[in-house]
Formats: structure tokens, sequence, C-alpha cells
């Protein structure tokens, strides 16, 4: 058999014969076929597109395949291609962009959602059952408070001393009153519109003045609770929040003249409020009978329910400050339980030891201790980092509770300093020492971040930010409740003290059949 194919390009043709024999010269095998109709396709330039079983059973006549003129072929064909191409890659890019968005969004609003439950009922409950029966409403409504009080105080002024343009210290006022603050990303956030990040910082700035009201629990008016809370959020935490996440801040990892590794709060929120706690408790001073007077938890079950919601929303609190549902998220979640359970046990076992049994207001103590200490490391470090750290702050925590507290007699309520302020000092300073690249590269890719890892400056820095906390917070706070003691007065009367905050504070009370 013969087969011609012409090849016309232009004006030059060219002429391919092919021969095909069999033995006999008959063509009685289809794999011979296949060969063969392969390879006319081949030379003619025609992919083979139509099935290879229908081909081979086919009988092959004598065919002639004349190419098309390509060189007549219009020029905007390509041009027409190109431009579809580069239509749909940008489509494309654009749908993976709003799929992202909309995935970080989503959790970003979750995780702020976990950070108010930390509030209420979370800390409320929390708080509620360690004091007295007399002052569990006044004591839940302090909490409740915050998340009125703080959240206006927060659109008209605080947020922007936080997180708007500045100095080193503290924000400036461009963005009083939410000005500016609208839909579009920003540099803190670039994958989430700027009110997600603003409405998720809000919580912190809940939770963190709510915490300080454990240390002055069952004595503070509750008017002059509200009037020393407003202040202390301007003073005290939004420049704390400035300098360690704001643009340009003293602190700021990324920028900051000591770079402070503060995932999601170890200074800005626990060292700040534990260390107000102390200040205040030691101002107020001691409840009256206190420590003669048994002033033992109304309700152990309300603190119970109340820590597990805490280990909940620590979640949002620690993984959200990822700020995207990625890796890092992923990573911070990991460490935050990790660090919990483990604070958890640590605590139950030195309370085992000591006291030959351990108890469930221990074990829910720990726990929260251990959240504590891993919050500024949670971004940085390894499960088995976490662990290490969660039972140095349970041990360390129960020894300030146990024992620190009654050598030196503060009337710490509900031990805000001993968990908060001791737990917040460790878990900054043991971020420092166990921050890893593999986690977060935060000085850059290949560089080393933590004091194992190779960067032993990193410890002061940790220092430095761990000794500004304590200097704000202490100042701050003794001149706001000298402002606030000399004009309408801190504490109740002996007379509301004994009846309690919930009948003199708010002329109600919490379980009105328990008499």
């Amino acid at each position: 058999m013969e087969c011609k194919v012409s090849l016309r390009k232009r004006e030059a043709q060219v002429c391919v014969r092919v021969k095909f024999k069999t033995g006999d010269g008959t063509m009685r095998s289809s794999w011979t076929k296949l060969f063969q109709g392969l390879l006319i396709m081949v030379v003619a330039g025609c992919p083979p597109m139509v099935g290879t079983r229908a081909m081979a059973q086919a009988p092959l006549p004598a065919m002639m395949l004349v190419a098309p003129d390509v060189g007549n072929a219009p020029a905007s064909t390509d041009a027409v291609r190109i431009a579809a191409l580069e239509k749909q890659v940008a489509s494309q890019t654009a749908a993976i962009t709003s799929a992202q968005t909309s995935g970080d969004n989503s959790w970003m609003l979750t995780s702020a959602a976990l950070v108010l439950l930390m509030t209420g009922p979370g800390l409320a409950l929390f708080y509620g059952g360690l004091v007295r029966k007399k002052n569990v409403l006044g004591t839940m409504m302090q909490s409740f408070a915050m998340m009125a009080v703080v959240t206006v105080m927060w659109a008209v002024v605080t947020y922007s001393l936080a997180f708007g343009s500045g100095n080193a210290f503290i924000g400036g006022l461009h963005n009083m009153f939410l000005h500016g603050v609208g839909l579009d990303p920003s540099p803190y956030a670039p994958t989430i519109p700027l009110q997600t990040f603003m409405v998720f910082q809000l919580m912190f700035a809940i939770i963190t003045p709510a915490l300080i009201t454990g240390a002055f629990a069952e004595r503070m008016k509750f008017s002059a609770m509200l009037v020393f809370m407003v202040l202390w959020a301007i003073v005290v935490y939004s420049p704390m929040a400035h300098m360690v996440w704001g643009v340009g801040g003293l602190l700021n990892a990324a920028t900051g003249r000591f770079p402070c590794l503060d995932f999601a709060g170890g200074t800005v929120v626990h060292i700040t409020s534990g260390v107000s706690a102390l200040i205040t408790a030691l101002y107020l001073g001691k409840r009256i009978g206190y420590p003669k007077a048994a002033m033992q938890p109304h309700s152990v079950v309300l603190s119970f329910i109340g820590a597990c919601l805490l280990w909940v929303g620590w979640f949002g609190f620690n993984a959200g400050s990822a700020l995207a549902a990625g890796s890092l998220a992923t990573s911070a979640f990991v460490a935050t339980h990790f660090g919990a359970a483990a604070a958890a046990i640590g605590w139950s076992a030195a309370e085992w030891i000591r006291n030959g049994k351990p108890s469930a207001l221990g074990a829910i103590s720990g726990c929260v201790a251990g959240l504590v200490a891993i919050t500024p490391a949670s971004g940085f470090v390894s499960p088995m980092a976490a662990i290490a750290i969660g039972l140095i702050a349970g041990v360390c925590c129960f020894f300030m509770v146990v024992k620190v507290k009654s050598w030196f007699g503060y009337d710490d309520s509900l031990d805000a300093f001993g968990v908060h302020g001791a737990g917040g000092t460790i878990g900054a300073l043991l971020t420092g020492v166990f921050a890893i690249s593999t986690i977060n590269p935060a000085f850059g890719a290949g560089k080393a971040t933590g004091f194992l890892e190779g960067n032993r400056h990193q410890i002061l820095n940790q220092a430095v930010g761990v000794g500004i906390a304590w200097g704000l917070a202490i100042v701050g706070t003794l001149i706001i409740l000298f402002v606030v003691d000399k004009t309408i007065g801190l504490r109740v009367s002996e007379a509301e003290e004994a009846e309690g905050l919930d009948l003199s504070q708010h002329g109600e009370e919490g379980y009105e059949w328990a008499h």
C-alpha cells in the first residue's frame, strides 16, 4: 500500500510517500492498520482525536491531506485568545481573593463572638460564683457593664488611641467616632474589613478591665467602678495596646524599638489588668473581716461553668489573633488547648501534694492560669512548648495564690493578680524562650525568633515589654484611683458592704429565694 501525503505551506509543496508491506502483501493485522493510521495522521499534522479502536477496525484508503494555510490566518485571532485568557485568569484571581476574604472574615467574626463570650457569660459566671451570695449580682453586673460602657468608649475615642496613627506611645484622634473605619481592608489585616478588625479588638478592650473587678470584688461602689474603668481604658489600656500592636508602636514586633512578642495580649491584657488589680486591692484595703471571717465561694458550680466557657472562648482570643483562617490560627488554637490542659494538671498536682487532694476550684483556676500564660506565646510556640509553659504557669500561679498572697496579706478577692498578673508575666517571658521561626517567622524568614533558637536578645525585649506594662499599670492605676477617690469616693460604706452589693448598689438580689 502506498499513501501519498501532500503538505502545502504558502507556495511550497512537500510530498511524503509512505509504503507499508506485510509478509504476503495484504494487511491482516489490526495492529498494522492502527500503526498506519497513526503514522499518516502524525505526518499530516493532525492529532489522533478519533478512538483508536474504531480506527483499527476501519479500512485505510489512500488519502490526500492538505494543511490549512496558516500564513493567511488573521492576526487578530491570537490577540482575541490572549485577551480571553487574561480575562479568565483575572476572574479566577478575583474569585480566589473573594473566597479568602469570606473565609477569613467568617473566622474573625466568629472569634469576636467567642471573645465576647469570655466576658459574658464566662467571666461573669466565673467571678460571680466565687463571691458570697449577697454580692453575686453586683459582681456579674460589673462584667456586663463593661460590655456596654467600653463598647461606646471604643467607638468614641479609645479605638483611635489604640490603633490610630500616632507616635510610638499612643495613637492619634484621627479615628474618633470611628471616622475612616469602613469595610475596606487595612494594613492591620489585609484580607478582612477594617470594621471586623475593629470589633475583634473591641472584645479585648471589654474583657481587660473586667478582669480587674476580681480584685476589688465586694467593696467598690458601682458608680466609682464605672468612672475608674473609663479612665483606665484611656490612660492604661489604649497606650499599651498601641505600643504592642499599633503601627509604629514602641514594642511592636515588626517595627518597634523593642520588638516584644505578644501574640494575643500577655502584656496588653493580662499584665496590665493583673497589676492594676493588685494596686486597686492595696489602695482600697481589705474587706471587712478579712482574713479572719470565712469568705468562701457561694457557688463553685457557677465558677466551674464560667471557667469552661472561658476555655472555649479563649480559642477565639488566641487563634483569632492570627487575623486569618490559616495555619497560624491552627497553631495558636492547638497551643492554647495544650497550655490550658497542662496548667490544670500542674495546679492540681501541686494542690494534691500540699493538701492531700485536688479541688475543683483549683483545677479551674489552673486552667485559667494556663490560658493566661499561653496567650502571648500561642502564635509562636510548638505544642510541646505550650505544654511546658502551661505546667510552669500552673505551679507558679498556685504558689502565688496560696503562699505569696498569705505572706503579704493583701486582699485580692478573686486572685486576679495571682492568676493574670503573675501568669501574664510568666507567659510573656517564656515566649521569648520558646518562640520558633518555623511557627511564626516574626523577624523574617530564616531569622531566629526565641532564645532556644538562637535569638539571645529576645529575652531582653520581652523583659522591657513586661517592665513597661508593669510601670504603666502601676502609675496609671494609682493616678486614676486617687482622682476618683477624691471626687466621688471609691468604697461603699461599712453598712453597705455588710448588706451586700446586690441590694446596696442595685436594689435587688441574685437569690431572692435564699432567705
